[in-house]
């Protein structure tokens, strides 16, 4: 987007020369657009993963990616982070637990992401098709317990809340955004990136850390809702997945697997419900 000259830019932006064509001619200007950067994830010295994404917010990062490829099972898991410039790209170094360690030994998959890569590393179909190694580590959730039902203008205050709080994208137009939210949808949290998953392992990390997933509550993302989403969802204990625009096929399978209430379309006073209906009051 164009830069004002008193525009300060926030967190994964940067400025660039550009050209813009409008009424038949050329005119320089300098736009605003979103930062993205080679993000190493380094346990105990050992190079596990790079990762494209924006460079803000990155210990919330680290934590949720851990969590959700099952590497620490908990924000105490790791010892230390530390961040440092490496190039052109960003080093973020971590301590774990020894029992993290002897897992990421493992299941060692060597993988360079890129913005909206959704399986990079899973080494073959077989793999990927297995229920056992895919789905089962997302346990199935509880039921909501009596009284934790959420009202359906939850979602949708949670949602608008959402839009008007994406600096990032406001600054740049090329974000997405995660959520979460407390159950009366009370946006308590929100990470960008430009990617939808980097977005979203930042969320977790983000609440994962202040406990705010144990005090209940539901995840919005700006994106379509994708198999891997689901994934870290249920992965991170989240009940509720809501979504701006559709999920995918295979995203709605592992949703119901797992436990995931998945919601699509959520947007002004609709939303579509694709499995575990139960945590949604009807709407009255």
């Amino acid at each position: 987007m164009n830069l004002d000259a008193r525009q300060l830019l926030p967190a994964g932006a940067c400025s660039v020369a550009a050209q813009a064509w409008r009424g038949g001619h050329l005119a320089a200007l300098t736009e605003v657009v979103p930062d993205e950067v080679p993000v190493a994830l380094v346990y105990n010295g050992i190079s596990h993963a790079v990762m494209l994404a924006s460079p803000a917010d990155l210990e919330d990062f680290a934590l949720g990616f851990s969590l959700a490829e099952r590497i620490v099972r908990h924000p105490r898991d790791i010892h230390d982070i530390e961040i440092e410039q490496d190039g052109a790209g960003i080093v973020v170094a971590m301590q774990v637990a020894a029992g993290a360690l002897a897992r990421l030994k493992q299941d060692r998959r060597a993988r360079t992401g890129r913005t909206g890569c959704g399986l990079c590393g899973v080494e073959s179909l077989r793999r990927f098709g297995d229920d056992t190694a895919d789905v089962a580590p997302c346990r199935a959730l509880p039921a909501p317990a009596p009284g934790a039902v959420l009202q359906p203008a939850a979602l949708r205050r949670a949602m608008a809340q959402l839009a008007s709080r994406q600096h990032l994208h406001h600054a740049t137009g090329g974000t997405h955004a995660a959520g979460w939210a407390a159950p009366d949808g009370t946006l308590t949290c929100l990470r960008e990136d430009v990617g939808r998953h980097n977005a979203l392992d930042k969320l977790v990390g983000a609440v994962a850390r202040s406990g705010a997933l144990a005090e209940g509550g539901f995840a919005v993302v700006t994106s379509r809702a994708s198999y891997e989403m689901v994934q870290k969802a249920a992965r991170a204990g989240i009940g509720l997945l809501a979504a701006v625009s559709a999920p995918t096929a295979l995203a709605v399978r592992l949703a119901e697997r797992a436990g995931v209430t998945l919601a699509g379309f959520v947007r002004d006073d609709r939303y579509v419900l694709y499995s575990h209906p139960q945590r949604l009051a009807a709407a009255t």
